[in-house]
């Protein structure tokens, strides 16, 4: 696997380099220290693209989040896992409306390495903090109450389909769980999007895993 890390802080990139490189979890194709450095390797080849990029939020000129709105406007297929200190809900919101892979605080050095192995698998990978912001909003029911369906709108089948891409499964798992063809998992993802309002699978993925909460 192959990664490229942007952090403001050189020592943050020279540090996960290293501890990624020694492992042997991933080859470190570059690092960059501000968005602008960011977009222009990125862009410069396709030997300069990796598997997983690793991105911080604010840096200094562009940030993280505008960085990764210009690389996925290039590529649309970009793995963007951001590695931050901040855990605001409104940058966590942000981040996963432009379609990152993952979100991850810096507390913990050693999930980064699982963390970009289960993005390359096809997963949205979110750290427990992230995960208790996006659900800590969600009103407790009274017991009695009957909840109601966060999606009536979708069929048995897309109901299906929506679980495993909340599993993290990739269209050709789905498919073959699902007894279907790629080509209609990806329609049928395509239409739970447009019914949900929603413009990427990890809208999706969320959203599935805050109703199960």
């Amino acid at each position: 696997m192959k990664t490229a890390i942007v952090d403001d802080d050189p020592i943050v990139c020279q540090s996960l380099a290293t501890i990624l490189a020694a492992t042997g979890a991933a080859e470190v194709l570059w690092t960059a220290n501000n968005g602008t450095d960011a977009v222009e390797r990125y862009r410069s080849g396709p030997h300069h693209r990796p598997d997983v990029l690793l991105l911080d939020i604010q840096m200094p000129g562009v940030s993280g989040l505008d960085t990764a709105r210009r690389i996925l406007a290039f590529d649309h297929a970009a793995r963007i896992l951001f590695l931050t200190t901040f855990s605001d809900r409104a940058y966590i919101d942000e981040a996963i409306a432009i379609g990152a892979r993952g979100y991850l605080i810096k507390q913990d050095v050693s999930a980064v390495a699982p963390a970009l192995q289960a993005v390359m698998a096809g997963q949205v990978v979110l750290g427990a903090e992230v995960l208790g912001k996006l659900t800590a909003e969600r009103p407790h029911r009274h017991d009695g109450d009957v909840p109601s369906d966060p999606f009536p709108n979708l069929s048995d089948r897309e109901r299906d389909i929506a679980a495993l891409v909340a599993q993290g499964l990739d269209n050709r798992d789905i498919a073959s769980r699902l007894c279907l063809s790629e080509g209609t998992v990806r329609n049928r993802i395509s239409g739970i999007l447009d019914k949900l309002g929603m413009t990427n699978r990890t809208q999706l993925a969320i959203a599935w895993l805050k109703s199960e909460r």
